[in-house]
Parts: structure tokens; sequence; C-alpha cells
């Protein structure tokens, strides 16, 4: 037999290995999140700050383009705010980027790191539209990342920032505090709600405790199908602030589970999948 003719299938396997492994390089961005890394630079505050940041541009915004269902998913109309009132969203970045956020106090300082997110988020799907999933926004550095999160966004103190450098060397180190992940919203079907209105510091622990509520008793967030127990997969990629295992994500999930799923969920010590659907959170998906 010609040695090249029987060599083939071995080159063609070793084909089959290398696509695989790439695709697994490149799926593994959207499939892990970085670890909790504290930025020291932004520790620094002013507890006896009375100065009040204005959100009202930001919740005029939400109120007129976020898009309640009747299977509990809110969506955005990312349309309708492109072809309207884009100027708006971007001049309200803009002067939140000029606000001396080191100098507010912790809770002025929460509302705004996560309004701030929210609207870049917003801005950047604004920017690519129309696109499918966030996922395709393909603008962060590196080989192999996919998304938008790690492109420097805003500039706030003289600090280039990112969504990365916000979600994960900002809020949750300084904060650590699980549900966070209740309000960063990241423009995905599977992504807790983006709500109806800004945060602020005299609502935000309120809005914290209705969001982790409502997503932990939302299918997106706790399913139970044939036994099996399905979470989402933020319980998966950021176990480490719900526990640092599953059975420190199932102590949570029962903290906010309602009467029935907590008769469930005391029953299960176990979770069998984990899921998250990244399509686009418009009206029609």
């Amino acid at each position: 037999m010609d040695k090249s003719r029987a060599q083939a299938p071995y080159r063609f396997f070793a084909t089959l290995l290398g696509v695989a492994f790439l695709l697994a390089l490149l799926a593994a961005p959207a499939m892990a999140a970085p670890k909790s890394n504290l930025w020291p630079r932004w520790t620094a505050h002013d507890p006896a700050s009375t100065v009040i940041v204005d959100h009202g541009d930001w919740t005029r915004i939400l109120q007129a383009y976020t898009r309640p269902s009747d299977d509990g998913v809110v969506r955005f109309d990312y349309a309708g705010l492109a072809a309207a009132e884009k100027p708006a969203l971007d001049r309200y970045i803009a002067r939140l980027a000029a606000v001396p956020v080191s100098g507010l106090n912790r809770g002025e300082q929460l509302a705004y790191w996560i309004n701030l997110y929210n609207a870049l988020t917003v801005q950047v799907v604004l920017d690519a539209y129309p696109v499918s999933s966030i996922l395709r926004i393909d603008i962060s550095p590196g080989l192999f990342a996919i998304g938008p999160w790690g492109k420097k966004l805003v500039l706030v103190e003289g600090e280039d920032l990112s969504l990365d450098d916000i979600e994960h060397r900002i809020l949750r180190p300084i904060w650590r505090d699980p549900r966070i992940h209740y309000a960063v919203n990241c423009a995905s079907i599977g992504c807790p709600n983006l709500i109806d209105r800004a945060y602020t510091a005299a609502q935000v622990d309120g809005l914290l405790e209705a969001n982790a509520i409502a997503y932990v008793n939302h299918p997106r967030g706790v399913a139970l199908r044939g036994g099996a127990l399905t979470v989402s997969s933020i319980y998966d990629w950021f176990q480490e602030d719900f526990g640092g295992s599953e059975t420190g994500v199932l102590a949570h999930l029962r903290e906010y589970a309602r009467p029935e799923l907590l008769r469930d969920l005391r029953l299960m010590f176990e979770i069998d999948n984990y899921d998250y659907d990244w399509s686009l959170n418009e009206p029609g998906s």
C-alpha cells in the first residue's frame, strides 16, 4: 500500500483534533470568567460624602426601552433606542465618566459602577447593532478573546476601563456580594433582567435582593426537569462568589427560593447541568 495513503486516516484524525482544540480555545472565554482581582486604586472612597449622582437620564431610557414579557424575561428595544435617542445614552455615559467617583461614599459608588456597566453594555450593543449575540461583538484584545468585555471603553479619573475591569476588578472584589451578578447585565436572554430603573444608593440593596429572588425563581436561574437540577451557568462561572462549591451554590439558591422551589431544593444535593442562553435580549428573541 502507498505510504501516503496509509497515513491519510491519521492525518485526517490529527486535523480533527487540531480543529477541536482551536474551537475549544475560541469557546473558552464564553465558558469561563475572570477571577475577582482587586484593583486597589478604586478602593478610595469618602464615607462622609453626601454627594448624590443623578441617574435620572438612565432611568428615563430604561423606562422607555425595556420590554417586560409574559415569559418573565425583560427585553430591551435596542432598535428603538438606536433610532431615537442614542446621543442621550452617550451623553449620560460621558457625564458619569466625569464624576470624581473616588470621592463618593460606598453606596453611591456601588450604584455608579452598576449603572455605568449596564449603560456601557447597551452602548456596545448599539454600536454593533444589528447583532444576534453579544458574543459576536469581537472587540476585546487578544487572539482568542471574544465579546466586548476586555475592550477599554471609558476613561474615569484618568484610567481606561473595560467592562471586565468594572465587574471583576472593582465591583466583585470591593463589595464581595454575590447579588452583584443579578445587577450587571450582559445583554443576553440567560442574564438576569435589565430592570426599568437606575440603581441609586438608597435603593440598591433592595433592588439587589429583589433581583436575586426573581432570577433564582425563574427557569433561567433554576430548573428541575425529571428530577435533574439545571442551574444558570452564572453559578458555575462565578462559583467562587457563591460559596466556592456546589454546596455553597445550593445554599445560596435555597436562601432566595420561594416555598415551592425551596421544597424541591432541600432534596437536591448536587447540580446536574448548567445552562445559559447567549441570544440578544431584544424583543422577538
